[in-house]
Order: structure tokens, then sequence, then C-alpha cells
């Protein structure tokens, strides 16, 4: 629900802020509006409320209703009649403000401004580009809708027939050599999400021109495909530690180590192929070896599709992360005759591992034999950084501490992602409906052969 924040101004006057999330989930982006009284800001709350936490209808952010409207009644106000003929305002095309408004943004690295050009030729151009702005009738909330469900039902190719029997998303042509049985596939749910957050990002800035070119946002409350449907591609797969092993024995020798630290460490692929020795801090005291890895750079993809070396994701990926025993053992040899900006793990060149590179070398091969040898499962690179979390919660390792360790920005981005996994709470819960006292905990700790052996936690 909405809330009201009332601050204090250093000109002593008094300012209340209304603040939600949109649609009303952890996940949606936070927004805010400023009022000078306590009434207002009452008011206005309760019509974010009304509207399912979006921004109301025909709302100007910091200037109010737009002009001749009234909540509840509509628009009242009616041009005066004039013998001179009123002069049309020139159209705005979607097309030309989008495509201004992406180049003049700010705070975001070329290769991101360079995916939002991709977006905007690929899919918002060639269904709103003709489109003018300042006419409310001419790009409509419908006409999102529509657009949207053209996104998840793809465009058949009616020269070809699609195969029903191939997986979603690969139906190849029926007839030998055919490419496709698509003009345009269906888009995944993150896909269209991420297409339409663009298209809201930009009719959202045009109500907010000055003077604005438009009454309201006509891609807010567009319900969108849910990420969690069905069982798709997009599922995270979590290995369990005899599945890991498989899959470790099925990889080739070069690159065993790298995928056992990758597990242990629960870094991003970019962070982990990005690791130098200068990164690794390891210390002995008293005949125990201590360490710690730094994680301070990540590999960009540029516009051109080279790479190159800068900061990581988020300013809480700049890290510190403990480094377990065995982590420390694997991570050794492969610091021995290596300088300081020598790369950890490298391939049989001494160049670091492109991600096309070792997917189509290395990690295709891997879960290929593991598959053979009784995995059931089917890993993708980054599910490597999920099974570490799916260790560390089945020992049940504070969230916190897993938000730190992934880098999160916040730990509701941990919890949204990885929540459902937590199953530790289920006995006292069961134990509050029967009302019998909850049985005590288990914890799994470590042998020192490399087993687990169950204790008692009092």
């Amino acid at each position: 629900m909405a809330i009201i924040e009332k601050r204090r101004l250093t000109s002593g006057n008094t300012r209340y802020w209304v603040k939600w999330r949109l649609g009303g989930t952890r996940a949606g982006a936070g927004q805010s509006e400023p009022f000078d009284t306590e009434a207002a800001a009452h008011t206005f709350k309760l019509h974010v409320e009304a509207a399912d936490h979006h921004w109301p209808q025909n709302w100007i952010p910091r200037h109010g209703w737009a002009p001749g409207w009234v909540p509840g009644i509509g628009w009242t106000n009616q041009p005066e009649q004039s013998d001179q003929p009123e002069k049309k305002a020139e159209p705005v095309r979607f097309a030309d403000y989008a495509t201004d408004l992406i180049d003049s943004l700010s705070g975001i690295e070329d290769r991101t401004r360079h995916e939002y050009h991709r977006d905007l030729r690929l899919h918002l151009i060639p269904a709103f580009g003709e489109a003018d702005l300042r006419d409310p009738a001419d790009l409509t909330p419908k006409r999102v809708r529509e657009w949207v469900n053209a996104l998840q039902e793809g465009v058949p190719d009616p020269r070809v027939p699609i195969n029903p029997e191939a997986p979603a998303g690969k139906r190849k042509g029926a007839d030998r050599g055919c490419r496709t049985g698509w003009l345009r596939p269906p888009l995944r749910a993150k896909t269209i999400q991420n297409l339409h957050a663009l298209l809201f990002a930009i009719c959202q800035a045009a109500t907010q021109e000055d003077p604005p070119l438009r009454p309201a946002n006509p891609a807010a409350r567009i319900r969108l495909p849910r990420l969690d449907d069905g069982e798709g591609d997009d599922d995270m797969c979590f290995l369990t530690r005899e599945e890991f092993k498989i899959l470790r024995d099925a990889a080739h020798p070069d690159v065993r180590d790298m995928l056992e630290v990758f597990v242990l460490t629960g870094l991003r692929y970019s962070e982990l192929t990005a690791l130098q020795k200068r990164d690794i801090n390891l210390r002995t005291i008293g005949g125990r070896t201590t360490g710690t890895l730094e994680v301070r750079r990540s590999w960009k993809r540029q516009p051109d599709n080279t790479f190159k070396l800068g900061a990581p994701k988020t300013k809480q990926s700049r890290r510190r992360i403990a480094l377990s025993p065995r982590t420390i053992a694997l991570v050794k040899p492969h610091l021995e005759s290596k300088g300081p900006e020598d790369y950890v793990f490298t391939t049989e060149q001494g160049a670091w591992w492109r991600h096309s590179s070792f997917y189509n070398r290395r990690w295709i091969q891997a879960v290929k034999r593991a598959r053979a040898a009784g995995l059931t499962k089917k890993p993708r690179i980054h599910d490597l950084r999920h099974t570490h979390v799916s260790w560390l919660i089945e020992e049940n390792v504070h969230a916190f501490k897993i938000q730190r360790r992934l880098g999160h920005k916040s730990i509701t981005t941990t919890m949204d992602r990885y929540g459902h996994l937590v199953t530790d709470l289920d006995d006292d819960l069961l134990a509050a409906i029967d009302g019998t006292p909850a049985p005590p905990a288990v914890a799994a700790l470590p042998t020192s052969s490399g087993t687990q052996r169950l204790t008692v936690v009092s």
C-alpha cells in the first residue's frame, strides 16, 4: 500500500510525500509525489491505491491533474469558441521522440544504449513508430495490450508449417531445409517485460515534459506474462552436490577447477573470468591458510561485441568474499608463476575464457557427457551461481549474508529470487497450527572426510 512520509524542510515548512511501488509489489519501481498539505497527500494516496498502485489517470507528476480533468467526473473544460481557428500543435512521432530520448539518456553504459536502440528498432517502432504522442486516441492502452499479446503469440509463417512436436520457441519448419515456421517467434516472458519497461519509460518521459506531451501513460497498468508460468527454459536449475560432481567429472580437465570455484564462490561468470592474481589474498597463520577474494572488475560487452574490463554490475557487486579451504586448494595452483595482473583461469593459450568460447568448447560437451552419465537436469552456466545459493540456504545461512556474498543490491532481490528455497520455517508453522512444540533444528555439519553428519541444535 502507499504511505505518506512527513518531512521538515530547512525553511521550516512541512512537506508530505506519498510513496509507493508500481503494481504494489516489492519488485515494483519506487515512486513518490510531494504535497504541501496532509489532506492533499491523503487524497492522492487514495487515488494511487484505487489505480492498483500505478499513477492515477491524467495525473501529471509534479504538476497535478491535467487541466480540465476532474477525478470521478472527467473532462470539464471545453475550448472557447473563437472566430480564429485554433492552431493545432505539431504532431510528435513516437519514433523520433523515442530515438532522441535514448540518445540523451545519462548514467547508462554504451552497451545499454545500444541495446535500447536495438529493441526500439526491432519491436517498438514497427508497432508505434508513426503514432502521435500528443494524441491520446492514437496511442492507447488497448493498442499497448494488443502489442503485448502479439509479442507473446508470435507471427506464424503461412508458407512454412510449424512442427508441433518441436520444443516451444524452437519450432522448426516441417519441410526439410526451411529455417523456421515463424515470421517472428513468440518472445519469452522476461523479454516482453523488458520491452514493456522500455515503452513505459518513453511514454512516462512524454508525460513529464514541460509542457507535457500527453496527459497519461498508455503503458501503465498493463498486465504482463508471468515469469513463473509453466516449466520453461527460464526456470532456475539447482544442482545437488552429487549432481555437480557428475558435471565436474564430465568436464574437460582444464576447466574442472574453474567450475568448482565457480560453484563455491557464487560469482557471476563475467566476474570469475576477470579475476586476476592480485585479487586473491592468502595468508597462513599457525599452519592454517585463510583467504579472501576481491571482486573489483568484470567483463563488459561493447556495442561492437568486443569486451573490456569495467566496474562490477552494481556498487554492491564490488565486494570481498571469504574462501573456504577447498576453494583455496583449488585456486593455489593457478596462481603459480603468474604476475599480479594475470588472469587466474585461462585457456591453454593463456587468454581469458570468453563466454561464447567457453560455452561452445567446454560447457556444451560437459553437460552432454554428464547427462549420458546419469544427470537428469540440463543446467546453464549461470545455474552454478544459483546452485551456490541453494547450498547456502540448505545450511540455513542467513539471507543477509547471502545477499552480501552475491553482491545483490538489496536483500529484497535475494529473497524474491531464492525465497522459495527457504523451508526451515515449515516445522515452526506446522507446530503453531497444531499447538505442539516445534522439533529441534537439525543442521548439517561437514566432517573431515567430506561427508556430512547431522547434529541436533539446541
